[in-house]
């Protein structure tokens, strides 16, 4: 008897040891390397000297995963102005960006040196020591990159045909969203590839904005110039308008101004096995026509969509409110502090809508006229979703980010819909539950709130924010779509009521 309790007893600690070693191995994964592609993401332009870096968390390890982080002017990271951060803790399950990394930036290093190319890498270190491979990344500084309307108009092309390979009208697509869709030349096919545009008329041409495959490098153009023809036959280089031992997939390229019908880009090598063009879109140094206002009082719709629309029936929401209001719809493209100066009638208020695509897959100069027009008039505003997070990114291109996960709860059961506290009362929710749900479709978010804002409602993350002196408002839900359980339209309508209030005790102080 005393024989078999001892072999049972070894056997309940064979097994135990068993099961705490594959215990172990299971919690002691292979550390990955977080992914930076959140924002800032590859060779993006940043425009504040004390950026958000934000990435993707890596997995693996023993434990809770803390971050190693290095910053400096040269991509082997040895230079003089290199500076390590160690222990910096994840923000959350999904991602990690604290703003104290470049607090400590200014303070030990003087400030980022402007019109500079810095380099920044990102490792994870478990609770054991286990460190995981660096991640890399870069980005480029330019303070003065969003200062301004960009004097540029986009220029419509008349027809496109490639060298091979189909689908050449995905390269002007402006309908898609996130720019996925492609042109790819057929494979292995000539040593080199061609893309041509006719602009139907002769044209002035000064900047070129070019997206190649965001995913990876396969399709990225290597050795490529830019070429121009009266007839579409006989082609010139144009001069500063080639690129070799190109290495990214997103290309500025200007050049000082030429005169043509048709352009060509001619690309002579390519990464992988066939060229890739998301898309191409060309333009022509001036101003847009300021548009023609309504008669009645209206609302400014700043649409920014790629296609320079809005991402929902905004302009419908507002006629249905019987305030007796019309709209008039700018693409975000065209609008501009002088374009909204000039003006003959000035709007009671104005709406940036929501868009659809990634910020890192889009020509953000683009918004340049829709920071001038937040960070100066002095217009009633309301950012919608993606006009939301303008009004931080008009302080700082890094102070939004992806969250990491889709909030589309407002698809869901209602029980698991998003519910938005507030954080502080104000006149915008009169008549609002607190908390409330509203129609969330969006990957992104605040993530820094800039000087003179303040956050008013959240989730998880900010819902919410106004202008501390300014009647500037935010909501990072759609108070606009029409939903039965959206209890965030009187948000909406109430900002657009504020502003006529606003409007007509001007007219009678006059």
């Amino acid at each position: 008897m005393k024989n078999n309790k001892t072999l049972l007893f070894v056997c309940f600690l064979f097994f135990f040891f068993i099961y705490a070693f594959l215990l172990h191995a299971e919690n002691e994964t292979t550390l990955t390397a977080p992914t930076l592609t959140n924002n800032p993401s590859l060779d993006v332009i940043v425009t504040n000297q004390r950026p958000l870096l934000s990435f993707f968390n890596a997995s693996g390890g023993t434990g809770k995963r803390t971050y190693a982080i290095q910053l400096d002017t040269d991509p082997t990271f040895t230079s003089k102005n290199l500076i390590t951060y160690k222990n910096v803790g994840e923000t959350n399950e999904y991602i990690t960006g604290k703003r104290e990394i470049s607090h400590k930036l200014i303070e030990e290093k003087d400030s980022l040196k402007n019109k500079t190319r810095y380099y920044w890498r990102v490792r994870a270190v478990d609770e054991i020591g286990n460190e995981g491979p660096w991640a890399k990344s870069r980005f480029f500084f330019d303070a003065e990159a969003d200062d301004s309307f960009m004097n540029l108009i986009r220029i419509p092309v008349s027809r496109v045909e490639v060298s091979s390979g189909q689908n050449p009208k995905n390269i002007m697509d402006l309908d898609d969203p996130g720019q996925v869709t492609f042109w790819r030349s057929t494979p292995p096919g000539s040593t080199t590839q061609w893309v041509k545009f006719d602009l139907g008329k002769t044209r002035e041409i000064s900047r070129i904005w070019m997206l190649s495959n965001p995913q990876n490098p396969d399709g990225w153009l290597k050795d490529f110039i830019w070429q121009m023809s009266a007839d579409g036959k006989q082609w010139t280089n144009i001069s500063g308008a080639s690129i070799k031992n190109n290495d990214t997939f997103r290309n500025i390229v200007n050049f000082d101004s030429v005169n043509t019908r048709y352009l060509r880009l001619f690309v002579k090598e390519w990464y992988g096995y066939a060229v890739q063009i998301n898309v191409i879109t060309l333009y022509s140094p001036g101003m847009p026509p300021v548009p023609e206002t309504p008669e009645k009082d209206y609302v400014l719709l700043v649409g920014n969509q790629e296609n320079g629309f809005t991402f929902s029936e905004l302009a419908d929401f507002v006629k249905s409110l019987n305030l007796d209001l019309e709209t008039l719809t700018i693409p975000h493209y065209e609008v501009s502090l002088d374009m909204l100066q000039k003006l003959k009638r000035k709007p009671v208020a104005i709406i940036l809508s929501g868009n659809n695509a990634g910020y890192q897959n889009l020509p953000m100069f683009e918004y340049n006229g829709e920071y001038e027009i937040i960070r100066k008039s002095n217009i009633p505003i309301l950012g919608i979703c993606c006009g939301h997070q303008q009004l931080a990114m008009a302080y700082g291109y890094t102070y939004a980010r992806s969250m990491g996960w889709e909030d589309i709860s407002s698809m869901e059961n209602a029980r698991t819909r998003t519910e938005i506290k507030r954080v502080k009362d104000d006149p915008i929710f009169e008549g609002m539950k607190d908390p409330f749900t509203a129609v969330e479709i969006h990957g992104w978010a605040v993530a820094v709130i800039p000087e003179g804002f303040e956050l008013i409602a959240k989730s998880s993350y900010v819902q919410a924010i106004k202008n501390n002196s300014r009647m500037i408002y935010g909501e990072q839900f759609h108070g606009e779509i029409k939903a039965s359980y959206n209890e965030g339209t009187p948000y909406t309508v109430n900002f657009i009521k504020m502003a006529l209030e606003r409007m007509q005790k001007q007219k009678t102080r006059r």
